[in-house]
C-alpha cells in the first residue's frame, strides 16, 4: 500500500494493529511492537521497539524480529505482521506444541495455510538471535531463506483458511472488512 502505515489503517473502525493485538495478547505474556514510525500510536497496544538495528537502514521484517529478540527477556517470542487481523486464537499454542513434538533441538515453528508458509507468523527461540544478526549483517533479508538455515517446523492451519488473510491492497482491506471473523 505504498508508504501507508498498514498497522494504522482502519478496519471496521479500528487500526489493524488493534485487531492483531487483540488476537495475540491473550496468547503471550507481553506485547512488543516493532515499528519504524508512529511509535506513540503503537505504544497504545504494547511496548514499542525500534527496528533500526542498522542505524536507520530499513532491513525488512527480520530486523523487527531481531529487535524483538533483543528487547525481550523471554526465552521465546511469537511474531506476526500487523496486516493479518484475523490471526488464529490458538496460533502460539499450536506452534509451541509442534516444537515440543519435534524435540529439544527445534528452535522455530512457522504457520502455514493452504500450502503457503506465513513466514512472519512464527514462534522462535531467543537462542537464534546470533544467527539472525549474522544473516542480516551478511545482507540477508528474506525471511524464508533465513528460516531454512535453522531447524524450522512448519505447522498447518488449513482448518482456519481465513486466519491469515493478508491486507496489502485497498481491495484486500475491503475484503477483510466484509470477512466473517
Amino acid at each position: 500500500m505504498g508508504e501507508v502505515d498498514k498497522g494504522c489503517m482502519l478496519l471496521r473502525g479500528r487500526p489493524m494493529v488493534e485487531h492483531v493485538a487483540a488476537r495475540l495478547a491473550p496468547q503471550v505474556g507481553a506485547l512488543l511492537i516493532s515499528a519504524n514510525r508512529n511509535h506513540e500510536r503503537y505504544a497504545e497496544y504494547g511496548k514499542v521497539v525500534a527496528d533500526d538495528l542498522s542505524h536507520g537502514e530499513w532491513q525488512g521484517p527480520l530486523a523487527g524480529v531481531a529487535a524483538g529478540l533483543v528487547a525481550s527477556r523471554c526465552p521465546w517470542i511469537a511474531t506476526t505482521p500487523c496486516d493479518v487481523p484475523f490471526l488464529p486464537h490458538d496460533m502460539v499454542a499450536r506452534l509451541r506444541e509442534a516444537l515440543r513434538a519435534r524435540g529439544p533441538d527445534a528452535r522455530l515453528a512457522v504457520a502455514a495455510c493452504g500450502g503457503k508458509r506465513q513466514p512472519v507468523c512464527m514462534l522462535l527461540s531467543r537462542d537464534l538471535l546470533p544467527d539472525l544478526l549474522q544473516y542480516l549483517a551478511e545482507g540477508g533479508r528474506r525471511v524464508d531463506a533465513w528460516q531454512s538455515r535453522v531447524n524450522c517446523v512448519e505447522v498447518s492451519f488449513d482448518d482456519q483458511p481465513d486466519a491469515f488473510m493478508n491486507v496489502n491492497t485497498a481491495r484486500e482491506l475491503a475484503d477483510a472488512d466484509r470477512a466473517a471473523p
